[in-house]
């Protein structure tokens, strides 16, 4: 029964898009707290659901597994239970694996007009989660965000407290209006997002960060506008393209030159 909700445990987890790690005893010698096939979740804050045993030994493996998710990075480990290991008088080894679950970026698109509506498929495509807000319930819906892990139907400047923006959310602003796109770029400088990319015309985006630095708004490095790759195209879909290609470019810190070996095209 522990092992069955333990692995629930781990799929909501999975599901509600918080980053873990899954900790398995893969071999054990000697004198140790638990046997080979122990199981235990550790949460990003050093919080856990089960046990390998308890005392020093788990103390050191909820530590590692908080640097594993930290780095986003799975591996296999070992302590040593001798005064020369981990200061522990009863002799015995231990091998865990930490298997990380670490979701990637998400993105948090600001309105639901006809860009940010493929602007939804082209990050389903690619496998990125994202969440969508807008007042139109008729626009801001899952038949127009099939993929959408959240919809919030409220003004999207407003929907910024309930978005739960961290430093691995990549904001997009799209509104129907110059107004509201200011607005939310209000809201969105004020949070840890990684990245802030509104939509708009060179005249637009000058006049909008104009005004609102003579409000006394900081506008950082976080902020590019006009939003998107250089790549041609005009279309919802084209934009779209520009815009995840962008988000790629940032999130792997990548150049975005081309990759050809056949010379300068």
């Amino acid at each position: 029964m522990m092992e069955e909700n333990i692995i629930k445990i781990l799929s909501d987890a999975i599901s509600e898009r918080k980053n873990v790690a899954f900790v398995t005893v893969i071999s054990s010698a000697g004198s140790t707290p638990r046997e080979s096939g122990s199981k235990m979740i550790v949460y990003e804050n050093g919080s856990i659901y089960g046990t390998i045993g308890g005392g020093e030994i788990e103390s050191l493996t909820i530590k590692k597994a908080v640097e594993c998710i930290k780095k986003g990075e799975s591996g296999k480990f070992s302590f040593e239970l001798t005064p020369n290991g981990i200061g522990a008088l009863c002799m015995g080894k231990i091998e865990v694996f930490i298997d990380v679950y670490k979701t990637p970026l998400k993105v948090f698109i600001c309105g639901a007009g006809h860009v940010a509506k493929q602007l939804g498929r082209v990050l389903s495509i690619v496998g990125l989660p994202y969440s969508v807000a807008d007042d139109r319930k008729d626009f801001a819906c899952k038949e127009n965000f099939p993929e959408a892990f959240e919809i919030i139907n409220e003004f999207p400047d407003k929907a910024f407290k309930k978005a739960k923006i961290d430093s691995e959310t990549y904001v997009v602003i799209m509104t129907r209006g110059h107004s509201l796109d200011a607005e939310c770029l209000r809201e969105a400088v004020k949070t840890k997002a990684h990245y802030i990319g509104m939509i708009g015309s060179d005249s637009k985006v000058r006049t909008i960060i104009s005004d609102l630095k003579k409000k006394g708004i900081k506008i950082d490095s976080r902020v590019y506008s006009p939003i998107g790759l250089e790549l041609g195209g005009k279309t919802p879909g084209e934009i779209a393209v520009c815009v995840v290609a962008e988000i790629l470019k940032i999130y792997y810190g990548k150049s975005g030159k081309h990759m050809s070996i056949l010379g300068e095209k």
